[in-house]
């Protein structure tokens, strides 16, 4: 079985590129994100013609996230439970920024992380409370079932290690997003709990990313960051026999500036 997770940057703007994928990587479940779709222009043939099920949440021209699956599309949740919502103090707003299903047994959820935006930003405190909550759902399952399998995929907006940015230096000193102390503390914070980062053993840096601007010639020049990951439980992280980063997915015309992320499970 294979999983994957790839945040598409328009997944209207790309579906050849992301049905070539398909057929190309013949992963059993995709996680997606940043669809940028509304569940009324979702490209929902795209994906039954290549044989899989999938569930979308999506609420405007942002964010967006589905989850794609030929083994299996059972328990859709969207929103993961107490998932904080944006702007509680004006009209909040519950963005479409995680959905979940069962698939062959494994219970994968599709995130994109809210970004943050700036240290002093309203959506870092944001962000890290949206994590917080994420944790305790996530520890929650496992404290009720030690055996659950589940993978946390997508986006996570972290560069969790000083090698996972093309220049941590750089982005310490001007205060950069993404490697502050509380957004990696956030995501140490999952690993503390039982969930490991099954794709670095398979991938080890540094100097291997998920995600590069696409300003400035970043992805020839290298300037890239580790941003994707896939958090698995120790049930399931016992099975993963293999893990890679389609970095030539991010090359040529109409690409995303995101890589696919996959993982093989015994």
């Amino acid at each position: 079985m294979k999983i994957a997770t790839w945040n598409v940057n328009s997944l209207r703007a790309r579906a050849d590129r992301v049905e070539a994928w398909l057929g190309r990587s013949d992963v059993d479940v995709l996680a997606i994100q940043e669809t940028k779709c509304k569940d009324d222009n979702f490209p929902w043939e795209l994906f039954e013609k290549s044989g899989y099920e999938v569930a979308h949440f999506g609420v405007s021209q942002w964010n967006g996230v589905a989850i794609a699956s030929r083994v299996g599309l059972e328990d859709v949740e969207r929103t993961f439970p107490d998932q904080p919502v944006f702007g509680k103090d004006a009209d909040p707003v519950q963005e479409a920024r995680a959905i979940g299903a069962t698939c062959g047994g494994v219970r994968v959820w599709s995130l994109y992380v809210p970004n943050g935006r700036a240290l002093d930003d309203p959506h870092m405190p944001y962000k890290i409370e949206w994590l917080e909550l994420l944790r305790k759902h996530a520890v929650g399952v496992l404290e009720a079932d030690p055996t659950a399998q589940v993978a946390l995929t997508g986006d996570w907006n972290i560069a969790p290690r000083e090698e996972d940015v093309w220049d941590n230096e750089l982005f310490l000193r001007n205060g950069y997003t993404h490697v502050s102390p509380p957004e990696r503390a956030a995501f140490a914070a999952f690993e503390d709990s039982g969930f490991t980062d099954v794709v670095r053993p398979y991938t080890p840096g540094p100097g291997v990313y998920t995600y590069w601007d696409y300003k400035q010639l970043s992805f020839p020049k290298k300037m890239g960051m580790r941003i994707d990951f896939v958090l698995a439980s120790p049930a399931l992280a016992q099975r993963v026999s293999g893990a890679s980063i389609d970095r030539e997915e991010r090359k040529g015309k109409g690409a995303s500036d995101h890589a696919p992320v996959v993982v093989e499970l015994d």
